[in-house]
C-alpha cells in the first residue's frame, strides 16, 4: 500500500493536513533536540522527510522503514545528503545493537505497526541511556467541538481527495483513516512508554489534538561505586603470624661423653634420629 502511494506520498500530506504537517515536523524536530555528532534513528522514515529535517542540525540519521517502495523514493530524493542511511528495518524487530543510537523518533508510523508496544520497547532497547525517545502519532482530539468534524473530514473527505491526486492512494488512506479512529487516546499511548520503562514521560497536543507528541528519556545508568575489597580478602600483617617452631629433632644432639661406648648397630632402638 506504502509502495504504490510514495511518489507522491508527502504532496497529498500536504493537501490533506493544509501544511500543518510541516508545523508538526518542526515540533517533532525541536522535541528530538538533534544536534551535531549525534546519530539518530528515525523509524518508518517514509520518503526521509523528516530525517533531512534533523540532519539539517548536523546529526547522522538511520531512516528506518517497513516499505521498499518508500525507501527507494527517499534514496533518490536524498542522494546528496550523506548524513542519511536508509535502512530497511521492520520495527518489532530493529536490526540494530543495543545502545547505539543517541535518540529515536517516529512520526505518524506507531499505528500501523502491528506491535506498537513492542517497537516503542525496541526503540527504547537501541536508543542509549539519557536518550529520548519522541512518538507523533495522529491522536484524539480532547474537545467534542473539534472531534466530531474532524472525524467526518477523515471519514469522508479524506480518501476522496487523495484519490483525487493519486488514484492509488484512495483506498490507503481509507485505511490511514480507520487506524487513527481506532489508535489510542494520548494517556494510554503515554502509559504504554512508562510501560517501556521510559523515564520522564510528557506529551503535549497539537492543533487541538488532532496530533500528539509524546517524549520519553530512557533511564541514565546509576554510576557504579569503585570496587571495595573484602576485609577477609586482606592480609594479615607478618607479626600477627605464629611462630611455627622448630622441631627438637631439628636441634643439633648434646654429644655424649667419650667414655660412654656408643649403643651397638644391631641395638633394637633403631638407630640415632
Amino acid at each position: 500500500m506504502f509502495d504504490e502511494v510514495s511518489p507522491r506520498y508527502d504532496l497529498i500530506n500536504d493537501v490533506l493536513t493544509v501544511g500543518n504537517d510541516r508545523l508538526w515536523r518542526i515540533a517533532t524536530t525541536r522535541a528530538v533536540a538533534p544536534r551535531e555528532g549525534m546519530r539518530i534513528l528515525d523509524l518508518a522514515a517514509g520518503t526521509g522527510t523528516s530525517a533531512a529535517a534533523l540532519t539539517a542540525y548536523g546529526a547522522r540519521v538511520v531512516a528506518a522503514d517497513f516499505s521498499e517502495g518508500m525507501l527507494a523514493e527517499g534514496r533518490k530524493r536524498h542522494a546528496q545528503n550523506e548524513l542519511i542511511e536508509f535502512v530497511w528495518a521492520d520495527a518489532t524487530e530493529l536490526p540494530f545493537e543495543d545502545d547505539s543510537f543517541d535518540a529515536a523518533t517516529i512520526s505518524y508510523g506507531l499505528r500501523n505497526v502491528n506491535d506498537p508496544k513492542r517497537a516503542i520497547a525496541e526503540m527504547r532497547r537501541v536508543v542509549k541511556p539519557g536518550g529520548r525517545v519522541v512518538i507523533a502519532e495522529f491522536s484524539r482530539p480532547p474537545s467534542p467541538i473539534v472531534r466530531a468534524p474532524y472525524e467526518f473530514y477523515g471519514r469522508h473527505l479524506l480518501p476522496r481527495i487523495a484519490g483525487a491526486i493519486n488514484r492509488d492512494a484512495a483506498e490507503a488512506y481509507r485505511y490511514l483513516n480507520e487506524s487513527i479512529q481506532a489508535w489510542p487516546a494520548q494517556e494510554e499511548l503515554a502509559a504504554w512508554l512508562r510501560e517501556a520503562g521510559l523515564e520522564r514521560v510528557a506529551y503535549r497536543n497539537l492543533t487541538f489534538g488532532i496530533v500528539a507528541l509524546h517524549r520519553g528519556f530512557v533511564p541514565a545508568e546509576a554510576p557504579k561505586p569503585a570496587a571495595k575489597k573484602p576485609a577477609a580478602a586482606k592480609k594479615p600483617a607478618a607479626a600477627a603470624k605464629p611462630a611455627v617452631k622448630k622441631p627438637a629433632a631439628a636441634k643439633p644432639a648434646a654429644k655424649k661423653p667419650a667414655a660412654k661406648a656408643p649403643a651397638p648397630k644391631n641395638s633394637s632402638s633403631g638407630g640415632e634420629k
